[in-house]
């Protein structure tokens, strides 16, 4: 709980390394590998007088815990983003860790929030329940990012004067940002076809990386593209031509700019199975 007293905004990643995300329609929640948009920002609300937290999306709705089941037969109950007239205890969570890293949270009802995985309508989907089996129980634990902290005011006067505030409604209180967690690779990406042409209309998207290796980003991407294999290189900074990446990933977690293509491409270009454009902010 401690965490959430100095944190006004945070992310939540789940077990499957994705992010608790709110859906545009400003009322579903879900799981998004993008952490870096601002549908993973979630501000914290203390309850005074307790230990229980509010989460509130971008939308300005909060993480609530229905009674709906998410599916007919099975257990779980569907997690929405409502604002109700007046506020009660099914928008309310309890943080709890074991371990200091790891977070479940309680809902009123006594089940956690529980990110699931599977095949469809259970990919991606966010429930509270309670896990029956040891396979499962992982699922309701929860990594917080804290992206930017509440400081009270004596702290916040202790505070080197080049740091930058902002006032927020309390007379008592500030907060200060905070850069993301530097946790992770951003890798900005566009898909590419087997002819070599760039799909603009897509636009580029982005992802953080957690690993270290060629194999596990060539991996990750093949579940990003839906593609069953990709093709990876690196673009030669002074004559833009394509060159494999073989061996290694940039150093220190650097910004990568990729374009993904099918490995159909590489016949018409290298004899290599993997193929990544990567341009270094």
């Amino acid at each position: 709980m401690e965490i959430f007293r100095k944190a006004a905004i945070v992310r939540l990643r789940s077990h499957n390394d994705k992010y608790l995300s709110a859906d545009e329609d400003q009322e579903s929640v879900h799981q998004d590998r993008r952490g870096t948009t601002k549908n993973t920002r979630w501000t914290v609300e203390i309850v005074p007088g307790s230990n229980v937290i509010r989460l509130q999306s971008c939308y300005g709705k909060y993480l609530t815990a229905t009674n709906i089941h998410f599916l007919l037969g099975a257990t779980g109950e569907k997690v929405l983003q409502t604002l109700p007239g007046k506020l009660d205890s099914s928008a309310e969570w309890e943080p709890i860790s074991d371990d200091g890293i790891h977070v479940r949270f309680k809902s009123r009802y006594g089940q956690y929030l529980r990110a699931n995985k599977g095949v469809p309508p259970w990919r991606n989907s966010i429930t509270h329940d309670i896990p029956s089996r040891t396979v499962t129980q992982d699922w309701i634990m929860w990594s917080v990012d804290v992206l930017q902290i509440r400081v009270t005011k004596d702290d916040a006067e202790s505070t080197h004067s080049s740091s930058t505030f902002s006032r927020i409604e309390s007379d008592y209180s500030f907060t200060v940002s905070l850069p993301l967690k530097s946790e992770g690779r951003l890798i900005y990406y566009e898909i590419g076809d087997d002819c070599g042409n760039i799909n603009k209309e897509r636009g580029e998207k982005s992802l953080i990386f957690h690993g270290s290796e060629l194999i596990e980003l060539k991996k990750r991407l093949e579940e990003e593209t839906e593609m069953e294999e990709v093709m990876i290189c690196c673009r030669n900074p002074l004559n833009e031509k394509l060159c494999p990446l073989q061996l290694h990933l940039p150093p220190n977690n650097a910004t990568m700019h990729i374009i993904v293509f099918p490995s159909s491409f590489g016949t018409k270009l290298t004899s290599f199975k993997i193929l990544l454009a990567i341009i270094y902010d």
